[in-house]
């Protein structure tokens, strides 16, 4: 079953995580296999929604209302923060409730954070259970008997979790210690954890390389070329402003897509050293490939240093953090990239500019198609992903023709479907009609995923004409591109 609205938003995150929690009942799973009509199928759904809705209340009131102390904390996340989250969180609930146990569960999901527990609430507990498949905030329960296990187990294992952080024999966490208990990624694939440490660096990266983005393209907007060619982009003081705030934010994009990757591999300690291992790789002249490189180097070289560094005495614990791991990381992170990874990287990434810069303009046309598709096709998925990595590496060489293709393709399937809902009205619901204005402005931020709803509801029809809308589109800003210059 696919749930998504026909209106836009992200109204589809929210029901899909209530019908998560609500097919967690069996007796409810049952009636909707053995419904015999889709009148009966919807209504046992709306009646099932509304008891779930007075049981979220419910839950509300009780914890204003509550003046004890918990026994237990969990937190919930799982790396697209919709089924799996709440449903674990739901498990924790049901399971303790049914023991005679207080509990408060946060919930990391898409929405952010909810239910977060108080530093007092956190100092009185017994214990934390994190059922988690991403990385949570952890620092706050320093000193804290914690348990870390995959959200999966939050779901399947609730009793025994709750047995288990009860029992006295939860391992104390310590904020500066690698976590002594079975790690979420242990039944990952190498390629999942490669994937999701990845785009934890590009997602905090987006706001730096977009905004920057545009602030370059209104210096050039408000410039004037004929003063000096040479320095088109700062002739006037206005296009200089941009022009310079700009570059700015896109100067830190490298060090933060390093520092992000490397802390979501070794948490906290990671940060600093993936951000000097990026601005490394910036200054070295390896590019957004060194940076990436930097990155997944830091994170498990810090990773390497806090298992080390955990044989050292107890006395020794303040002074990780603060010395040891950010002198030891950087030391070795500095000689890390200027002896084995930025030599090789810059001669790849140089090879690569140089590539870019001397394909002929029908090679450019070709390679622009293929990255518009593949933008449009997945619709924000992996493959949308490796389209988008490409361009913002053709950015930090100082190439800016692929980015352009990679962000046509992104623009034009919310115009598309906010021109077919406005010229043919008559081939869309009213609901699908009122998404008009909101598409155009996802158009114009470079949001694919406003065209989702349509291209779920019909993905036969849409999603080609989406595929194909954008290659098209590509090829107008290659015949475009000769004559604005």
């Amino acid at each position: 079953m696919i749930a998504v609205p026909k209106t836009g938003g992200n109204e589809h995150l929210q029901i899909l995580a209530m019908l998560s929690q609500m097919l967690m009942d069996t007796d409810f799973k049952d009636s909707l296999i053995n419904a015999q009509s889709v009148e009966e199928f919807m209504d046992l759904i709306n009646q099932k929604e509304a008891k779930q809705k007075a049981k979220e209340e419910e839950k509300e009131e009780a914890q204003k209302e509550f003046t004890g102390t918990y026994r237990l904390l969990a937190v919930t996340a799982c790396p697209t923060g919709i089924a799996h989250t709440y449903m674990a969180a739901e498990a924790l609930e049901e399971k303790a409730k049914q023991m005679g146990i207080t509990i408060k569960v946060e919930t990391d999901g898409s929405s952010g954070t909810k239910n977060a527990p108080t530093a007092k609430e956190i100092e009185e507990c017994e214990a934390i259970i994190v059922a988690a498949d991403k990385n949570v905030e952890m620092v706050r329960f320093d000193g804290k008997p914690v348990i870390q296990v995959k959200v999966a187990d939050g779901i399947n294992k609730a009793e025994e979790l709750i047995n288990e952080a009860l029992s006295g024999n939860a391992p104390i966490y310590h904020a500066d210690h690698v976590s002594t208990t079975v790690e979420s990624e242990s039944d990952e694939s190498v390629g999942r954890q490669i994937y999701k440490h990845l785009m934890n660096g590009v997602s905090h990266m987006l706001p730096f390389v977009i905004g920057g983005g545009i602030l370059i393209a209104l210096a050039f907007l408000f410039d004037d070329y004929t003063i000096d060619p040479s320095n088109f982009g700062k002739n006037t003081p206005l296009a200089a402003f941009f022009k310079t705030t700009g570059d700015t934010a896109f100067g830190f994009m490298l060090p933060i897509l390093a520092g992000y990757i490397s802390m979501s591999i070794s948490d906290h300690p990671g940060l600093a050293v993936g951000f000097v291992g990026g601005a490394l790789a910036s200054q070295g002249n390896s590019g957004f490939l060194g940076a990436l490189v930097a990155g997944f180097a830091a994170g498990y070289l810090m990773k390497g240093l806090r298992k080390l560094f955990d044989y050292l005495p107890d006395t020794f614990e303040g002074l990780k953090p603060v010395l040891l791991y950010p002198f030891f990381g950087l030391l070795l992170m500095a000689l890390l990239m200027t002896f084995i990874i930025n030599p090789p990287v810059a001669a790849i990434n140089t090879a690569l500019t140089n590539a870019l810069n001397s394909m002929g303009g029908s090679s450019k046309v070709i390679l622009g198609m293929l990255l518009g598709g593949m933008i449009t096709v997945d619709m924000g998925g992996p493959i949308n992903k490796a389209a988008y990595v490409f361009g913002t590496a053709s950015i930090a060489s100082g190439n800016y023709d692929i980015m352009a293709a990679v962000m046509i393709g992104g623009m034009v399937p919310p115009l598309a479907i906010a021109l077919a809902t406005f010229f043919f009205k008559n081939r869309f619901t009213e609901k699908e009609q009122q998404t008009t204005l909101t598409n155009i402005i996802m158009e114009l931020s470079f949001i694919t995923e406003g065209s989702i709803p349509f291209a779920a509801s019909d993905p036969l029809h849409i999603l080609p004409a989406c595929v194909v809308g954008s290659i098209v589109g590509m090829f107008g800003l290659a015949l475009l591109k000769k004559p604005l210059k």
